[in-house]
């Protein structure tokens, strides 16, 4: 196992050490459940209260909090402490699982696939006619990738993703276990008799730009016509649902099931709340917010943060609570 000294970590921080300790670190813990092998992290004045009682030997805190070491304990501060964890995260993360070989025999690659350097693709994975794989991409087991796909250099697929016929991936993108790309879009009409509903053909593909990561059992459903697309540095987080004609600009965020319905836009760095849901044809601009639970109804201007159900501008929102509130007081 992986140690290092108070001096080595505060090096890599590039932080201001106060007091010092001689304790070998062998990991990150919580505040409340760290031993004496372990830093710790503060990033709010409401944790300072446990680090009295905590058994770390060390504690990554935001520079601008007032909290002092302790014997054989030390402090290293820095501008973010969430930031700072990050690093050390790294520092101790421990290597994926490994390959015994780069093309497991189980795995079927179609002859007309293109298989770049340095692949790895796992048992029982299907990699289809005309596939592209870029260099170094990883399909761990049980990956399917359908004919015409192309995965850019350096993405990692987790056992479950699918990656549906004619899709576009970028490189160095994160699919973790059962991600769906291009699956059809959800379009149906009433037939004209009346008794059932026509299946509207989906016929376009998905496009997802470079360093997209997207949990666990997230949909980004193909286009009816054109591209559903993911734009460069977006983070989807576990069961959200991007139907199709979507399109997401760059290093936008999507929290826990959260979806857009079909023909959504969002401009860059766009964050969405857990569970919000937004309204087909919907335009949410660059740098706006849409709170957890929201259902947003209509157009969200550049850096507005909007709140409830339906949506408003979160000050006008939060006044209506308020209201409410004192009526039922009454």
């Amino acid at each position: 196992m992986a140690s290092y000294t108070i001096q080595y970590i505060n090096d890599l921080l590039q932080g201001e050490l106060i007091g010092n300790t001689e304790q070998l670190i062998e990991g990150p813990e919580e505040l409340q459940n760290a031993e004496i092998k372990h830093i710790t992290f503060i990033g709010s004045t409401k944790y300072i209260k446990y680090w009295e009682d905590s058994k770390a030997c060390a504690a990554v805190v935001n520079a601008n909090l007032k909290i002092e070491p302790d014997d054989n304990r030390a402090l290293i501060k820095v501008p973010n402490a969430d930031l700072a964890m990050a690093k050390i995260l790294e520092l101790f993360n421990p290597p994926a699982p490994e390959f015994e070989s780069d093309i497991h025999p189980t795995a079927v690659v179609h002859e007309t696939a293109s298989i770049g350097e340095g692949c790895k693709i796992g048992a029982n994975c299907y990699v289809g006619k005309d596939v592209i794989l870029g260099k170094g991409v990883i399909l761990y087991p049980n990956v399917c990738v359908f004919d015409e796909s192309t995965i850019g250099d350096h993405t990692i697929a987790w056992s479950g993703t699918v990656v549906r016929e004619r899709c576009l991936i970028g490189s160095h993108c994160i699919f973790h276990t059962n991600v769906s790309i291009g699956a059809d879009g959800f379009g149906y009409r009433p037939s004209d008799d009346g008794r059932g509903l026509v299946k509207i053909p989906q016929i376009g593909n998905v496009i997802i730009g470079h360093y997209v990561e997207i949990g666990a059992n997230s949909c980004v459903d193909r286009a009816k016509f054109s591209s559903t697309i993911v734009g460069d540095g977006c983070k989807i987080d576990n069961l959200v649902q991007v139907a199709h004609n979507s399109v997401m600009g760059r290093s936008c965020i999507m929290a826990g099931h959260s979806g857009l319905a079909g023909s959504v836009t969002l401009g860059d760095g766009v964050i969405i709340g857990g569970s919000a849901s937004i309204k087909d044809h919907t335009t949410i601009h660059s740098g706006a917010t849409v709170g957890a639970g929201s259902g947003v109804m209509n157009d969200v201007p550049a850096g507005q943060t909007v709140l409830g159900y339906p949506a408003q501008e979160a000050r006008d929102m939060l006044k209506q609570w308020v209201a409410v509130r004192r009526l039922a007081k009454k």
